[in-house]
């Protein structure tokens, strides 16, 4: 039955909004009126909400803290016996986000029109991302739909933890960063030209570096809307370019060779699809639909086709950690715990532990990592102001010199 988002108006004139679910736009506004309520507006709650404006709006609505919240709650009540139109219909009473109730209603509408979990979820593709869709379809094909959302709350829960971690990390460099780009702009723009226009006026020689900083004062002072005109469209240009397969995958090639962040993205990735194959083995998915899911799940081109190369390996008779390691893109703590898990048929204990592993590195290398950043980008900071301080100070000194 398909939802509808109605908002009207009751007996004191207030304003209210919800969901209603009727086979038709008609009998949804007939509902409404048996309510007791004046129609304003009624829409089918579908995924061409979702689209233009309404977008960003639905995307915010749907934190990654709700969707974890959510996985939770379907996971235990799926597990508990209910049937996902159940699930759906104690999860829509359940949240008082109106966003939320309106996803959720519009999921249960695609399923109750004989549409599976997967395909319903894919309706709302801005809400609940590719990996998420992927498990829940591997789930549904193995027929252990319940366990695989209990592990699935268990992923979310953790991948949302690993990524605050990651991101908070960074958090501070990005600041100081920015902070020094507004500060370094606004003197070379608005204070270096009244500074030292009165070293102009005397007509003495100024220093090499003050007529250097002299000249890149004068170049942002005109060009500055030039460049950031040309920042955009550099930026826009290489949005253009990376929709391009072939030329996103040299970019992530690339990426990887990186001396500092090429590891923390291989950490990443590697741990991304340790958990997805994890959670799937460990519910009795078969391994080759594990496989085609964990490719699904990695973010990094290389590593994703390398992970589908190893299933068509694996497809032809081969061992998993043969498969993985023949690329080279694996960690090697990777391959050696899948073979252990595979000679002793420990297969999602072993993918567990070296999803924990990697994210302890990730842990660890980003700790690393932004205790470095900081100080370099202090000490590149105190260099640039320096230089520019000094820029200034050279003229004084050379007149005190001569007046001497």
């Amino acid at each position: 039955m398909p939802a509808f988002r109605y908002e009207a108006l009751d007996a004191a004139g207030n304003l209210s909004r919800g969901i209603i679910e009727a086979d038709a736009l008609r009998q949804a506004r007939t509902r409404v009126r048996e309510l007791g309520l004046t129609v304003v507006s009624i829409q089918a709650v579908s995924q061409e909400t979702l689209g233009g404006g309404q977008a960003s709006r639905w995307r915010r609505g749907i934190s990654s803290a709700q969707l974890s919240m959510l996985t939770r709650q379907l996971a235990t009540l799926l597990d508990a016996g209910l049937t996902l139109e159940q699930a759906f219909s104690a999860l829509i009473e359940q949240s008082e986000n109106e966003s939320v109730r309106q996803v959720l209603a519009g999921v249960r509408a695609e399923l109750l029109a004989g549409h599976t979990l997967a395909q319903a979820m894919a309706r709302y593709e801005r809400v609940f991302p590719d990996i998420y869709r992927a498990l829940v379809k591997a789930g549904e094909k193995s027929g252990e739909l319940s366990k695989v959302m209990l592990r699935l709350a268990d992923y979310t829960e953790s991948r949302r933890a690993l990524q605050q971690k990651v991101g908070l990390a960074f958090v501070y460099p990005a600041i100081v960063t920015t902070v020094a780009l507004l500060v370094v702009s606004g003197l070379l723009i608005y204070v270096v030209p009244q500074v030292v226009g009165a070293f102009q006026q005397s007509r003495q020689t100024l220093p090499l570096l003050t007529q250097l900083l002299i000249g890149l004062s004068s170049m942002l002072q005109v060009s500055w809307p030039y460049l950031l005109a040309g920042v955009a469209v550099a930026a826009l240009g290489a949005r253009a370019l990376l929709r391009r397969e072939e030329i996103r995958f040299r970019f992530h090639a690339w990426l990887l060779r990186l001396p500092l962040f090429g590891r923390l993205i291989r950490g990443v990735n590697t741990a991304r699809m340790a958990s997805t194959l994890a959670i799937l083995t460990g519910s009795n998915v078969p391994l080759l639909a594990a496989l085609q899911a964990a490719a699904g799940v990695v973010s990094n081109l290389p590593m994703r086709r390398a992970l589908e190369d190893a299933a068509d390996k694996v497809r032809e008779g081969a061992a998993l950690h043969r498969a993985l390691a023949a690329s080279g893109l694996f960690p090697p703590v990777l391959i050696h715990l899948i073979a252990s898990g595979e000679s002793s048929g420990r297969l999602d204990n072993m993918l567990e532990r070296a999803a924990e592993q990697q994210e302890q590195e990730i842990n660890s290398y980003t700790a690393v990592l932004t205790s470095l950043l900081e100080p370099l980008l202090i000490l590149v900071m105190g260099v640039v102001v320096l230089v520019i301080v000094l820029a200034i100070l050279l003229p004084v000194i050379e007149m005190g010199q001569m007046v001497r």
